[in-house]
């Protein structure tokens, strides 16, 4: 399944897009409840997702010569919730994988 980059970038895609939707459930934990150590870990972990997301998508780009206007919905994709989850479905072709 991990045998081309492709592959790799829609796992992390998939993954960053989880511990994004994870600060809904994190979030009020420690505002409301006084909990902060969950929303550190799940900060920390998805900050590594993120920035593994981006050198993924930097080497997707380039082996499969993506154009620009598809680099920059799929870093929109990013930053939007459930976003990683449409672009997996919208924009990574899932033929090559």
């Amino acid at each position: 399944m991990l045998s081309n980059p492709l592959s790799r970038f829609r796992l992390v895609a998939f993954l960053e897009g989880c511990s994004f939707l994870l600060f809904a459930i994190t979030m009020p934990l420690k505002y409301m409840m006084g909990i902060p150590k969950p929303n550190y870990i799940v900060g920390m972990v998805h900050g590594v997702l993120f920035l593994a997301y981006l050198v993924l998508l930097l080497q997707v780009s380039v082996q499969y010569k993506w154009p620009v206007k598809k680099i920059i919905l799929a870093f929109i994709a990013s930053l939007l919730p459930f976003g990683t989850f449409y672009a997996n479905k919208k924009l990574y072709p899932a033929h090559i994988i």
